[in-house]
């Protein structure tokens, strides 16, 4: 084959750290804003952002070159410097993991419906039983010691 042809989308979930409550409603879409914004200027293609007080939701496209742990890590190093500097909540951290899983293009709408949709889900459901159902979902094997 004379080309390379890719889909590769992702929907990544973290916390802050220990799952405080730092993301205020009142600057939670700018730090939305900025997250996708720092996928973009990191060559990926930023298709939703969302989350509520502890944790956030990413459906980001990606290239072959991208590796994943170090899109992630400046997504994490650069929002919390963001963070700091211009709310001055100087607390404010990222859990040291993340969750990733690959999204299939028939269900990319679904999972942006899912991502935009944070608030109501969690008037029935906590991050913790959010993040337990996808790990499980995805069939991927966990120590629950060892998650948070």
């Amino acid at each position: 084959m004379s080309s390379t042809h890719l889909s590769l989308h992702y929907h990544v979930v973290f916390s802050t750290k220990e799952r405080h409550p730092l993301i205020d409603r009142e600057w939670r879409e700018r730090l939305h804003a900025y997250l996708g914004g720092i996928v973009r200027d990191l060559g990926g293609v930023p298709e939703c952002v969302g989350g509520i007080v502890d944790h956030v939701h990413l459906l980001i496209g990606l290239k072959a070159t991208h590796r994943l742990c170090d899109v992630l890590r400046e997504i994490k190093v650069s929002s919390s410097k963001w963070v700091h500097e211009t709310i001055e909540l100087r607390e404010f951290t990222w859990q040291d993991g993340y969750g990733a899983f690959t999204v299939s293009e028939n269900r990319r709408e679904a999972v942006k419906h899912y991502i935009l949709n944070q608030e109501t889900h969690h008037q029935t459901r906590t991050y913790k039983d959010e993040y337990l159902a996808f790990l499980r979902q995805a069939g991927v094997e966990f120590d629950e010691r060892y998650l948070w």
